[in-house]
């Protein structure tokens, strides 16, 4: 820069991007927990892995239907991205509208008999079976690292850095598309062999980004895991809702969250470490190893749910 106050501007600028990203992760994981437990709440159980799947298909179409919005919008404006961000806010006001006049929250009974809040003893009370889950959970996601690196191997075969973001398009239609369908079937044939095969799908996808040498290989690789995802997230949702008790749910959840967040980050850490000293073969074919232990494995980590 040449001067000093033009780095503190920068520098000032980056401190507002950072401090936003960082109230954006924190309002996720504060609303997480809360919305997924409310969703067990108003749903009958036999509708759970649906309700689940329609709430993550939803999800999931905003991931990528917002980006996509935002490019457009750039793209008409001059790359205007303050503009992107003020279009955003009413959306965002729409949505706390809707959860403050049209969402009711069922009556859990008095206030003598509810439990106190941010109580952490309230985590031993959880029983076996919701453990079983957050340790069913914590396998996935350390046998699944960021889908970061889904992108970074597209860069390796050479795709031109505008194509890179149609990778995550890709996985997130997939996504979308299975989610819903997958929830409703769970709730007719049982959830676990659902899981499984979004096992089996991560591990195919793993080994086609291994093999990969062109766009085309790693955007079939992209799209079976984003299979993966579809067969696997709102299921294991479902699970959670099914093994705890009314009056945990928002404490499982909270707990299931927490401890598949912390496998993510150690999965990642090692996908990176891999990356860089053995190169991305590597990384995919560790991830298909680690897959395919769960797999084995699943079967006596399964509890049995609760009424």
């Amino acid at each position: 820069y040449r001067c000093p106050e033009q780095a503190a501007v920068r520098a000032g600028r980056v401190g507002l991007v950072l401090g936003a990203r960082l109230l954006d992760r924190v309002g996720k994981g504060i609303r997480g927990a809360p919305r997924d437990a409310l969703v067990a709440d108003v749903t009958p159980p036999a509708a759970r892995g649906a309700a689940y799947g329609l709430r993550q298909s939803l999800d999931t179409v905003g991931a990528f239907s917002g980006p996509l919005l935002a490019v457009l919008i750039m793209t008409a404006t001059g790359d205007d991205i303050r503009l992107v961000f003020w279009l955003a806010v009413p959306f965002a006001a729409i949505a706390v509208a809707i959860l403050a006049i049209a969402v009711r929250e069922p009556e859990r009974g008095t206030a003598a008999t509810r439990k106190p809040p941010l109580n952490w003893y309230l985590v031993r009370e959880l029983g076996r079976p919701v453990w079983g889950i957050v340790a069913v959970g914590l396998v996935f996601t350390l046998a699944r690292f960021s889908e970061a690196f889904l992108l970074l191997r597209g860069i390796s075969v050479g795709l031109e850095p505008r194509w890179i973001p149609l990778l995550i398009v890709v996985m997130n239609v997939v996504y979308a598309l299975t989610s819903y369908p997958a929830g409703r079937l769970s709730d007719r044939v049982g959830r676990y062999g659902l899981l499984t095969c979004g096992l089996l799908a991560l591990i195919a996808a793993d080994v086609i980004l291994a093999l990969a040498d062109s766009a085309v290989y790693v955007g079939a690789g992209v799209a079976l895991w984003g299979l993966h995802m579809g067969l696997s997230q709102g299921l294991l949702a479902s699970l959670v809702a099914d093994t705890s008790a009314a009056e945990l749910r928002g404490t499982a959840f909270g707990l299931f969250n927490l401890v598949s967040g912390l496998g993510v980050l150690m999965a990642s850490l090692m996908a990176g470490l891999l990356w860089d000293q053995f190169g991305a073969p590597t990384v995919f074919w560790t991830g298909a190893g680690l897959t395919t232990a769960v797999v084995v494995g699943f079967t006596a980590l399964r509890p049995t749910p609760t009424d």
